[in-house]
């Protein structure tokens, strides 16, 4: 067959934060990436305020935390909701609610310099317009895209559709997107030149729900869901005007003197995708699910996908493991997709389903009384309680090790390099296989991966709690462990076949 020449291995659609970090993490593995944005510039909207603790881990694995200017050690909280329900989060190990007040826009200029940096092509003002059917069942594709200088055609083996909740890409390649309609519109803005009082985690009215939090200095954000709002055409605007009289009549506080940097609307609106993957087509992010915004899920579920799908596709984009591997993306994602939209539904019947959810409100109150029900809602807003089945088909029971599937906390470690901790050793966003107790063996079984898969042989601090029972773990790129050993071998070849590709010659 004549060689095809390739714009890039991989076309991301969408410079959002799921484009960026699927960007980053591509190149990471090895692929050429381009990513298509049709706006001419990034927007510079604060939009989402911050992500989940699981998304502040997927950074930190990379080494990106520093770059939103504060170190490791960015504002969170201890105190979170569920529907505006209050709780302390720290019922779970290492939870908290999030990171707080970094703006959107911030979390799109870290990412996009961070993938820059490792190489990938961001280009803006490019809209895709048409989808050839061979990036559904052929070995390339080709799509249409209007670009600064013209109309044009480009290559790509994969492309991927970030592009957000009106997907294009999505569109194109004929994904069907069921779900629930919007029922209300909901209203957001950043306000100037007025003084309000904070309410972080929203207070619930008579007339509805309100949130209100600083930004910057004379700058603060404000959310809106009054009661009885009519769902709104995605075509829309809102105006300022709107926004003030919807809070006066939820709170009883003129604002309509200040103004707006920028103001917008949402809804309560319900999709998943039925397939994250069709053909060469893959989706990501608001591309694959939509919800009521929640705690800042939405930006983190995206960041997620993006991890858990960047490495697999590089490895298959690049030649290095069988396409079967792009499988397991829908059936990781999927199943985290679903579970995200029950959360982010139930929480808006809590939260706004004003004075008929009021019982409701009242039992989830006495619920979070539990150490149980706390541990249980801090693991489902804060991610952190996800678990892949990588049992090859089998169900995940009682005999695998308690850390199979799961992400592998922050753990600091005793090398003979010197100190170092679990997300160090992802930075360049390979495999670990951590040996625990020096064995050689795995280092001779690990060797035809070199250079996918990094053998580190340490000491963690809390062995007999967190790896107890276990002799050697395998972490995926994504964080999650992969395999564990208690001191054999017996499993790890398949499990490095399975993550990684086919083994080198030697």
């Amino acid at each position: 067959m004549q060689d095809i020449t390739m714009d890039a291995d991989v076309i991301v659609v969408g410079a959002g934060p799921t484009g960026l970090m699927l960007a980053g993490e591509l190149r990471l593995g090895g692929a050429e990436v381009i990513v298509l944005d049709k706006l001419a510039e990034p927007t510079g909207q604060s939009r989402g305020l911050g992500f989940t603790a699981r998304a502040m881990e997927v950074f930190d694995q990379r080494g990106i935390l520093p770059r939103f200017g504060q170190g490791e050690s960015l504002a969170v909280s201890d105190v979170g909701h569920f529907g505006g329900v209050q709780f302390d989060f720290t019922a779970l190990e290492g939870a908290h609610f999030g990171a707080r007040g970094i703006p959107q826009s911030q979390t799109e200029a870290v990412l996009a310099g961070w993938a820059a940096d490792l190489g990938a092509d961001i280009r803006h003002g490019h809209e895709v317009l048409a989808l050839d059917e061979g990036f559904l069942d052929g070995d390339h594709a080709e799509i249409t895209v209007v670009t600064p200088d013209g109309v044009r055609r480009m290559r790509a083996r994969y492309l991927v559709g970030c592009d957000g909740g009106k997907s294009t890409v999505r569109k194109l390649a004929g994904i069907d997107f069921p779900g629930t309609e919007a029922t209300r519109a909901m209203f957001l803005a950043d306000i100037t030149g007025v003084d309000l009082k904070p309410r972080y985690l929203g207070e619930t009215l008579p007339g509805g729900m309100v949130m209100a939090a600083p930004l910057k200095e004379g700058v603060h954000r404000i959310i809106v869901c009054p009661h009885g709002a009519a769902a709104r055409s995605a075509e829309d605007t809102v105006t300022f005007a709107e926004v003030a009289k919807a809070w006066e009549h939820i709170t009883g506080e003129d604002i309509s003197g200040g103004g707006a940097e920028w103001v917008s609307f949402f809804s309560d609106a319900t999709r998943q995708a039925a397939d994250y993957r069709r053909g060469r087509v893959l989706l990501a992010g608001d591309a694959a699910h939509i919800h009521l915004p929640a705690g800042g899920q939405g930006l983190s579920t995206g960041v997620q996908d993006a991890a858990n799908l960047g490495f697999k596709l590089a490895a298959v984009a690049t030649g290095r493991a069988d396409e079967a591997l792009l499988d397991t993306y829908h059936a990781e994602r999927h199943p985290v997709g679903r579970r995200l939209l029950m959360n982010t539904r139930a929480q808006g019947l809590v939260f706004l389903g004003g004075e008929k959810a009021e019982p409701l409100r009242s039992i989830l109150t006495e619920l979070t009384g539990h150490h149980v029900v706390r541990r249980h809602l801090a693991g489902i807003v804060s991610h952190l309680d996800i678990r892949y089945d990588l049992t090859e088909g089998e169900e995940t029971g009682e005999g695998a090790h308690p850390l199979l599937g799961r992400r592998l906390p922050k753990t600091v470690l005793s090398a003979p390099e010197g100190a170092t901790d679990t997300f160090r050793l992802l930075h360049a966003g390979r495999g670990v296989l951590l040996d625990l107790t020096g064995d050689a063996r795995l280092r001779q079984v690990a060797a035809a991966w070199t250079g996918r898969v990094d053998t580190v042989t340490a000491t963690p601090a809390d062995r007999d709690t967190l790896f107890a029972g276990a002799a050697a773990v395998l972490v995926r790129p994504d964080g999650h462990v992969a395999w564990t050993g208690s001191g054999t071998t017996d499993g790890l070849q398949t499990a490095l076949t399975r993550w990684f590709g086919t083994p080198a010659a030697h």
